[in-house]
């Protein structure tokens, strides 16, 4: 109790402090999800670590273009694996202010075909809206000691799973918030149909302590889709839309 007790104080510290009314967007961190020994989902003709990786290095391109007074920081920025806790580890080490995991969603094999974006913040979330947590968690038991690694997000332990929320509550409203103007942008852009915003048990999102999103772009295992995030067209599009998301939220934050 008394470790609860003190990361809640820390918490309300950070919340006071990292939304004060000079409060300033400084610092935000790109995940291109998987990545070297973890391919993630894979379509016809790419992977999803390939295609996350194209994606969030554009990303981070049209920010140093167009919003220079901000630094970007990846957690990737060529092939190689990033263990899911260092990831995190990396943006809350850098005090960034905002995280977005750029990934691609899929269907179950022999699905009919489903098409759209998503975009994913920290949450609980009912037991069968869970597919993008098991999914991405996947990731965690491909790590070696995984299970002392990751021991306070898979364990049944009050205290662990009491802090856990906390952190995650901290910054509910504000990834929400974010999220939903990533979707909107989505569907300004080129009709892409709006798959909403959920709310999954997603350990990446749950060790960040700043607002954080998880993105799905589109479905690499549906031919159509798989085309458009592998274009230069829809690359452009994809980045144009999730920057144009963090430009109004950042007006909004910072008002």
């Amino acid at each position: 109790m008394k470790k609860i007790l003190i990361f809640l104080s820390l918490l309300i510290i950070i919340s006071t402090q990292g939304f004060s009314q000079n409060y300033k967007i400084k610092t935000i961190v790109i995940d291109p999800g998987h990545g070297g020994s973890k391919p993630g989902s894979v379509g016809k003709i790419s992977k999803e670590k390939d295609v996350c990786l194209q994606i969030g290095l554009r990303l981070g391109k049209i920010f140093e273009e167009k919003m220079p007074d901000v630094k970007i920081i990846f957690t990737r920025k060529t092939d190689i694996d990033v263990d899911l806790g260092r990831r995190a580890e990396i943006a809350n080490n850098a005090k960034a202010d905002l995280f977005i995991s750029i990934h691609a969603n899929s269907m179950p094999v022999g699905s009919k075909p489903v098409r759209g974006t998503e975009t994913i913040v920290a949450g609980t979330g009912r037991l069968n809206e869970q597919d993008a947590a098991l999914r991405e968690n996947a990731d965690m038991k491909l790590e070696s000691n995984y299970q002392e690694k990751y021991k306070d997000f898979t364990s049944a332990n009050p205290e662990s799973n009491i802090m856990l929320s906390l952190l995650k509550n901290t910054y509910r409203e504000k990834s929400i918030q974010l999220a939903k103007f990533i979707q909107e942008n989505y569907t300004n852009v080129n009709k892409r149909i709006d798959r909403g915003v959920k709310e999954q048990n997603i350990l990446v999102l749950q060790r960040c302590g700043m607002p954080a999103v998880l993105t799905e772009v589109g479905f690499i295992n549906n031919p159509e889709e798989e085309l458009y995030i592998n274009s230069e067209t829809g690359q452009l599009e994809i980045v144009t839309a999730i920057f144009n998301a963090v430009k109004s939220y950042r007006t909004e934050i910072e008002k």
